[in-house]
């Protein structure tokens, strides 16, 4: 008898477990490129509830695609009515990253933005990709 309880059990968590699994499954992100930055092999998810804050999460590789300009290329993200934080790469490389934004007075985070951008410094505005809009379904 405590055997077959316990094999209930246990299938319970492990179906519990897929199906948070499954809710929080990763998506593509297309590629983002404007002359100077690249970034590619994106992806995203949205957290549910208690697992990773709720969290926007998303990863990819962010590119500096002119070397020799002298800017570097960061992925601007925002979540909900919050303002934009920057993820900054590095001059002349392409490096990996893997970022998750949350609202930290709300328990999931179901609105996101992003994009890529040139850091051109203060005499020029920057150069960006079209922002893209995420909303958790």
């Amino acid at each position: 008898m405590k055997k077959s309880w316990a094999g209930v059990v246990a299938a319970g968590v492990f179906l519990t477990g897929a199906g948070t699994a499954a809710a929080a499954a990763w998506h593509e992100l297309p590629e983002m490129t404007v002359q100077g930055v690249y970034f590619y092999e994106g992806r995203y998810k949205f957290n549910p509830p208690g697992q990773n804050h709720g969290a926007f999460e998303w990863a990819g590789y962010l590119h500096d695609a002119v070397a020799r300009d002298g800017h570097n290329v960061y992925m601007q993200v925002r979540v909900e009515g919050h303002g934009a934080v920057r993820y900054y790469g590095k001059q002349g490389r392409t490096v990996s990253l893997h970022k998750s934004n949350w609202d930290g007075a709300q328990q999931y985070t179901d609105d996101a933005y992003i994009r890529a951008c040139v850091d051109r410094g203060a005499a020029q505005s920057d150069l960006c990709t079209a922002e893209l809009h995420y909303k958790k379904n």
